[in-house]
This record gives C-alpha cells, structure tokens and sequence, in this order.
C-alpha cells in the first residue's frame, strides 16, 4: 500500500477549511501518512500525527515544527549536518481555493516530480474561473444557467430578472455568496463580493432548484463513481454551514432519482472530466430543472476529498493512484546549437 503525503493550507481564504479536510482525512485513510503544511507565506512544515488538531494551527504551534525545502524529488528537511527526503510515494493536494486549485501547487509538484493525486494545471485553469467553467462546459454540451460577470470598476447594471445570486468569480465555500432579492439589496452584495475578487458571477436564483452532488475518478478501467447525493439543506449554504460539511466522514444518503436522471448525470460528469482532470477526486455539483442538468460548480479538490459520497474511499485512492498521468520526457539535445556552431566551423 503507497504512503500519501497530505498537502494542506495555503495562502487562501479557504485555508481554515483545508485544515479541517486535512484532519478528517487523517481519520478516514487507512494508509501510513505524512502530513505537510502550507502556511500563509508559503512556508512548507512537516507535522507530526499526534499534532493534527485544529488549535495547533490558530496557535501557531505549528511553527515549532519541522521546516521544509522543496526541491527535485520531493520535500527535505535539515538534519544535523546535510538535509534529509521526506519518505512518501504520493503527495495529495490538499489545499482548497488559491494555491491549490489555481494550478500553483501542481505547477510545483509538476517541476519538481512529485507523483501526486490532484488536479492537473489545466484543469485548475478552468474549475479555478467560474467563467471558463461556464465556457468550457458549453464547449463540451453540458447546460449550464445563463449568467452576467460584472467587474469591480463596471456600472452596476443588472440585465436578468430577480432574484439573482452574486458569488466572486474564484472562490468556492459560499464565502462572498448573496442572494439579492430586489434592486436594493444589489450595492450591499456587490460591495460584500467585491471584498474577495475583482469580478462576480450573477446567475438566477432558483428557491426550489434540485441540486445533486457527485464524485469521481477515471482508471484505466473507466470511470467509478460515488453515489448522487442531494445534499439536505434549507435555502443556500453559507460558509459556515460548508465548514461544518467538510468535516464529515460519515456517508451520504443516495439522492432518489429514475435511472434516466442517472445516467444524464453520469453523462454530464463524464464529459467535465474528460481527459483534463485525470490524476483528480473530482466532484461537480448539478442543478436539475425542468428535467435538464444543469452543470453548477466544478470541484478537483473538494472539502475532505468528498470521501462520504464513496462506499470504499480507501479503495479509490489506491485506485486512483496507479492511474495518474505520465508526464512526457523531454530530451536536451543542444542538436540545433551543435550544428550552428558545426555550420560556422566552431
């Protein structure tokens, strides 16, 4: 069996919530763990087991762990006179938000070639950007509701119908999230979104919209999927409702739906995930409406991996993990500069 190395933290406003999914994954994995933590200025520490508690963090206790370095291969630390690897077969990105799903930490892992199980840049680029979600759903014939961006230094003119739900354009967790039931209630909920980014996301908001909550893999073998859950829930959920549903590790109840709704939902997930989210636990949220599937959101690293939606959690890690994507090897020759210099008798 491989030992994983958990990423977690980062410099984001989902950094809590990573924590929180880093210390769930601890009780849910059956597998030999390395725990290595991301502080806000992107120092990397490795920390022990028996330290894995929320209060270690907003104590800062962390501090007193072991620094480390990253390099060629993975991740060193000092020891008394030369550094030291640490010992994992398989990082796994666990960071939420900024630096995790923007495409930073695969850009890392990817330079310095580091096996690891997360989403690829690629796909960072597009689930990271609710607009190229938008847009590279429609490219792939996955519905989606119509929407408006609006940029900070914009007029704040609306053209859709209310209600309408604002959310900053790269953040997940509901954080910066309104519901806006009429013109004056619009100022308030742009200021609050324009806090955390530069440009929003307006959609319609639907009171008695079904949503449905699904994850998944590629291997070799094909697509496995969890179970569609239909999250229970009244009105939206806030961020503080999402922080205590990313803890969970207890399973989900099967959403009640007909076969055919099933197999468009498996249809939808299966052109998002394509080829441009191979080596990724992937959930996507999706509105039913009027019978049509609606794609919502685009997760690579979901809140504690949405281990609770999979039977046998364990066995798709593992599953996953001998199934991630080779990199192409790129050979320096220096043959064009060779034969410039032979050309010129040097």
């Amino acid at each position: 069996m491989s030992r994983y190395a958990i990423i977690f933290g980062g410099e984001s406003y989902e950094h809590e919530i990573s924590i929180v999914s880093a210390i769930t994954i601890k009780d849910v994995l059956k597998s030999d763990l390395v725990f290595i933590f991301c502080d806000d200025r992107h120092t990397f520490y490795l920390i022990n087991e028996k330290d894995m508690k929320a209060k270690y963090f907003s104590s800062m206790g962390y501090k007193k762990s072991k620094e480390l370095s990253l390099k060629k291969g993975g991740f060193y630390k000092k020891t008394f006179l030369k550094e030291k690897i640490v010992e994992f077969d398989i990082a796994i990105n666990l960071i939420h938000g900024k630096d995790g799903e923007d495409g930073t930490i695969s850009s890392l892992l990817d330079f310095y070639d580091i096996s690891y199980i997360g989403p690829r840049v690629e796909g960072c680029c597009i689930s990271y950007d609710k607009h190229f979600t938008k847009l590279y759903a429609k490219s792939k014939n996955v519905d989606i509701l119509p929407y408006e961006i609006l940029n900070k230094s914009s007029d704040r003119v609306i053209d859709m119908d209310y209600p309408i739900i604002i959310k900053p354009l790269r953040l997940g967790s509901s954080i910066g999230l309104s519901v806006v039931k009429d013109e004056k209630e619009l100022d308030y909920s742009l200021d609050v979104a324009f806090e955390f980014d530069d440009d929003v996301l307006i959609e319609p908001y639907y009171e008695n919209i079904k949503e449905y909550n699904i994850a998944g893999i590629k291997s070799k073998n094909g697509y496995i999927f969890s179970m569609i859950e239909e999250p229970k829930k009244s009105g939206i959920l806030d961020f503080d409702k999402k922080y205590l549903d990313f803890s969970r590790s207890e399973g989900a109840s099967k959403a009640v739906l007909s076969e055919e709704m099933k197999e468009k939902i498996y249809s939808s997930f299966k052109r998002v995930y394509g080829e441009l989210f191979n080596g990724a636990i992937m959930r996507c949220d999706f509105f039913i409406k009027d019978d049509t599937i609606y794609l919502n959101e685009i997760n690579p690293v979901p809140g504690s991996l949405a281990n609770y939606l999979f039977e046998d959690f364990n066995a798709i890690v593992e599953e996953i993990s001998l199934n991630l994507p080779k990199k192409r090897k790129i050979s320096v020759g220096y043959r064009y500069i060779n034969s410039i210099n032979v050309a010129k008798g040097k």
